[in-house]
């Protein structure tokens, strides 16, 4: 008997079912739409030429498209907190899950400190001369005790919002990404009112490498649709619906950059909006004829760090839960606040790296960009291996979602996820490739010690747990029979 459309059970393990279609949009697209709209189109249009950075976006939004469809399967078949997890756990085990899933949670933490340290930089342009007191200057920035509690404050505001339930904070997701859409608007609007055809020109610039550093960057700016299904438990809708709003985020977004890409290059030329720090900003403020239309756009802005930024401590914080669910990471981050049932201690954890995160000055942006990047996609990688074997280990488990149909569609989609997720991790790798970037040697340091301690906490994950659906209470067993208690029982 088929049970191909029966919705799989609910683990209830103290969540709250409260998120609805709009609520699960707009956390996914609205953790794809950052800062870095307005900081870095200049740059992607210097290094690529207009129709190269346009192009990019659309190959890298390709890209996370297939990713986006492997994970729509994965998460109608396991609506469980945590996402990730489950899925490596189910199919390649233990150890693997534990790697997987602190590599992911390293770069959702780092898109968190991102955005804590992109709130005071955009404040600066909102809210002249709010430097005061220097502490010391880090990367050739001088870091001022005033500039830094911006940031250090709204982490704090943010992480208290976050632990009062899922519930109130997707309320003002909803808010702020329905602004974000508004900017939009305001942006198209003025692409035909002061736009000019003639500054796209150059439409491609720096050939291939042009492209590759440009595409480099997608990952960090798409990573978001996967914070959905981190929230599988608390959402009231089935999950065959809550597959397909995973794949719709993703081409919400793709829309979004490639808006904010034109309406950008149509306003100056490219040589003029790699100079300016805010680009997208002033670029609206060119093409209107009024400086209020750009504080409009970096109002955006903002309106786009507070949703990445909450939409990160929910993914960020459900993962850390479910590996603590699990005994990979100490038990005390598997614990629910007794009136709002949201991961309390792992909001508290993150919340305090993110008000640490604006001490480090502006560098950190870069960093964290470049940090994170290598991290989620090693970890997509991993999950479509993982939607491969699943489909060959147990082609008769419940998918209410099965992408390409009950053929070879969903195999052929799936090899195309591994390779183009395997081929943007390496070009991270230096000078492997002609193509490859070379980050800061800060960024790898940042990467070769968060996966050094995930290595070093997965050889405490006891061996000999096989992949299966019950892997996760296998491994409990294990883990109790080692410490003689009833560990999470």
């Amino acid at each position: 008997m088929s049970h191909e459309h029966s919705a799989p059970e609910d683990r209830g393990h103290g969540f709250v079912k409260v998120l609805g279609s709009v609520d699960v949009l707009f956390i996914g697209f609205g953790a794809m739409i950052g800062f870095g709209w307005i900081v870095l189109t200049g740059g992607w249009l210097n290094d690529a030429g207009t129709l190269g950075a346009l192009l990019a976006f659309a190959a890298g939004g390709i890209i996370m498209a297939f990713v986006g469809v492997v994970y729509s399967e994965l998460v109608a078949a396991m609506p469980h907190a945590g996402g990730e997890h489950n899925y490596l756990m189910r199919g390649m085990g233990p150890r693997v899950a534990m790697l997987g899933s602190w590599g992911i949670t390293g770069g959702y933490i780092g898109v968190v400190m991102f955005e804590a340290v992109a709130v005071p930089r955009t404040m600066t342009y909102l809210i002249p001369n709010i430097e005061h007191v220097k502490l010391w200057t880090i990367a050739e920035f001088d870091v001022h005790l005033t500039w830094a509690l911006i940031g250090s404050v709204t982490a704090i505001l943010l992480t208290w919002l976050n632990i009062r339930g899922i519930k109130m904070t997707s309320l003002v997701q909803t808010f702020v990404v329905s602004f974000l859409l508004l900017v939009a608007v305001v942006l198209i609007a003025g692409a035909f009112v002061g736009g000019d055809t003639a500054n796209t020109e150059p439409l491609f610039n720096g050939g291939a490498a042009g492209f590759m550093i440009v595409l480099a960057a997608v990952p960090f700016l798409f990573v978001g649709f996967d914070v959905i299904p981190q929230s599988a438990e608390e959402i009231r809708i089935p999950p065959r619906k809550i597959a397909r709003l995973v794949v719709f985020s993703v081409f919400m977004a793709v829309a979004f950059y490639l808006v904010v890409i034109f309406t950008t290059s149509l306003a100056l030329p490219a040589d003029e909006l790699v100079n300016l720090d805010l680009a997208t900003a002033d670029a609206m403020a060119s093409m209107f004829g009024a400086k209020i239309f750009g504080q409009i756009v970096i109002a955006g802005g903002l309106a786009g760090i507070i949703t990445s930024w909450i939409a990160f401590l929910i993914g960020s914080s459900r993962l850390m839960w479910a590996m603590a669910r699990s005994g990979m990471i100490p038990q005390w981050f598997a614990v629910l606040h007794p009136k709002y049932g949201t991961p309390v201690n792992a909001l508290l954890f993150i919340g305090v790296l993110s008000a640490v995160a604006p001490f480090l000055g502006t560098a950190m942006l870069g960093w964290a960009v470049d940090a994170g990047s290598p991290m989620i996609v090693l970890t997509y990688c991993m999950v479509s291996i993982t939607f491969l074997i699943l489909r060959r280990r147990e082609p008769n488990m419940e998918r209410p979602m099965r992408i390409g149909g009950a053929g070879s569609g969903g195999i052929v989609i799936g090899v195309i996820s591994v390779v183009l997720t395997a081929v943007l991790f390496i070009l991270y790798i230096p000078k492997l490739t002609p193509l490859s970037v070379t980050l800061e040697w800060q960024s790898y340091l940042m990467f070769g010690v968060w996966m050094l301690a995930g290595i070093v906490l997965m050889l405490f994950v006891p061996s000999g747990v096989h992949p299966g659906p019950d892997a996760e209470e296998r491994l409990l067993e294990k883990i109790r029979a080692r410490r003689g208690d009833d560990y999470l029982r």
